[in-house]
C-alpha cells in the first residue's frame, strides 16, 4: 500500500469518526498541512512513525490499512476500566456510553471522567466515542463535541486537546 492509498483510507476513517482535520492533526501530533496533504496524496514522503500515529489513533491497523483489529476490540468497556483505575466504584461501560452521548457526567463518576480525559491513551478515547456514537444512535461529530464540553466542565488538564 502507498502513501496516496493511505491517505485516501485516513481521511474516509476520519470522515466516518466524525473528526475534523484539525482534530485528527491534534490528536496524532502532526500540522493540519502535513494532513491535508497525506489524504489529498500530495506528499511525497512521510514517515512512518507518522503514519503510524494517525494510524493508531484512527484504530487503522498499519501493516494493511484496515479496522477488522478495532472491531474486535471492546472501547467502551476499556475505556470504562481505565477511568476506574484508581477508584473504589467501577464507571460501568453503560455510565460512559451515556455520559459520552449526553455530554452530562453523574457527580459521583465526575472522577472518572477527569481521568479517563486527562490520563487515557487517545486511540481509546476514539475507540469509547466509536462505539458511544453508534450505540446512541448519533453521529461521532455530536459525541465530539460532547467530550469538549465534558472536558471543559470537568478542567481537564487535556481540554485543548479534546476541543
Amino acid at each position: 500500500m502507498n502513501l496516496i492509498e493511505i491517505g485516501h483510507v485516513v481521511g474516509a476513517r476520519r470522515a466516518e469518526l466524525g473528526l475534523t482535520q484539525v482534530q485528527l492533526a491534534h490528536l496524532s501530533g502532526l500540522s493540519r498541512q502535513t494532513l491535508v496533504g497525506l489524504e489529498n496524496g500530495n506528499l511525497s514522503d512521510l514517515g512512518v512513525n507518522r503514519v503510524g500515529q494517525v494510524m493508531a489513533v484512527l484504530g487503522l491497523d498499519s501493516a494493511k490499512p484496515d479496522i477488522q483489529a478495532r472491531r474486535k476490540k471492546r472501547g467502551l468497556w476499556m475505556a470504562a476500566k481505565t477511568a476506574s483505575v484508581s477508584y473504589a466504584h467501577e464507571l460501568a461501560p453503560e455510565v460512559l456510553e451515556q455520559a459520552l452521548a449526553s455530554g452530562d457526567v453523574p457527580p459521583s463518576f465526575a472522577p472518572h471522567l477527569t481521568h479517563l480525559l486527562d490520563e487515557a491513551p487517545v486511540p481509546t478515547v476514539v475507540m469509547a466515542v466509536e462505539e458511544a456514537a453508534a450505540h446512541a444512535h448519533l453521529p461521532p461529530r455530536q459525541v465530539w463535541r460532547n467530550v469538549a464540553k465534558l472536558a471543559q466542565s470537568l478542567s481537564v488538564h487535556r481540554r485543548a486537546l479534546w476541543a
